[in-house]
């Protein structure tokens, strides 16, 4: 089977660290430019009616690191072990992801299509090796149960940025205040004294979590 690379993604994520857990949960915006020989206006005909569509794509910062049988999610802290396939690890056999984003336009421009996205959970230059159109008739499911994520509540963190560093960062602020919110840190990592560092778009954000409340320190431009 011959899978290619038929997009790739433009997000103001440069790195894992800073990057969402899941799809949905920052309202940052991207685009996913389609590579040359999928720059087709007829390939996305019809698609600007949908409001949400599934992104395939590959996990393609892996490294060399093999597939196991059984992984430790944050969620639990990386103390205990789930299967594989009961998780949304990105170390599995085949290292594919899956992501449901808002479309909010198709743009047809002189390099072909550009699809205006928002929500996603995907690093800046990820390839896309499938578009399909998200369907709520038959891919909503609100009787859907969470297994063993059933009662780990997210609870998000109180963002707190200064003035003059949320005028600083103008429309990039909405998208980095959900990056911050859904708390980035190392499940395991509670050090209130701890400063960590992302990179969102063109800024390098230095913050600390104190009770519950991520600050911001310092927004650099890159």
């Amino acid at each position: 089977m011959n899978v290619e690379v038929i997009a790739r993604v433009r997000t103001p994520y440069a790195e894992k660290f800073g990057t969402p857990r899941q799809s949905g949960l920052a309202r940052s915006r991207g685009e996913v430019v389609f590579e040359p020989a999928y720059r087709s206006a007829d390939a996305v005909r019809g698609l600007e009616g949908f409001s949400h569509i599934w992104l395939i794509w590959q996990f393609d910062r892996n490294g060399d690191r093999p597939w196991s049988p059984t992984v430790r999610p944050p969620r639990l802290g990386g103390n205990e072990r789930m299967g594989v396939f009961a998780t949304r690890s990105p170390y599995r056999p085949n290292p594919i992801g899956l992501s449901c984003v808002a479309l909010e336009g198709v743009e047809l421009t002189a390099e072909g299509p550009v699809l205006h996205i928002a929500g996603a959970d995907l690093v800046d230059g990820t390839p896309i090796l499938d578009i399909k159109p998200y369907l709520p008739y038959c891919d909503s499911h609100p009787e859907a149960t969470s297994g063993w994520t059933e009662g780990l509540a997210h609870h998000p963190l109180a963002v707190e940025i200064r003035p003059e560093l949320a005028e600083m960062l103008a429309n990039d602020l909405p998208g980095l205040t959900d990056v911050l919110a859904g708390d980035p840190r190392p499940r395991y990592q509670h050090d209130p004294n701890r400063e960590y560092g992302l990179t969102y778009g063109k800024w390098n954000v230095t913050f600390r979590v104190e009770d519950g409340v991520a600050v911001v320190l310092c927004v650099e431009q890159r």
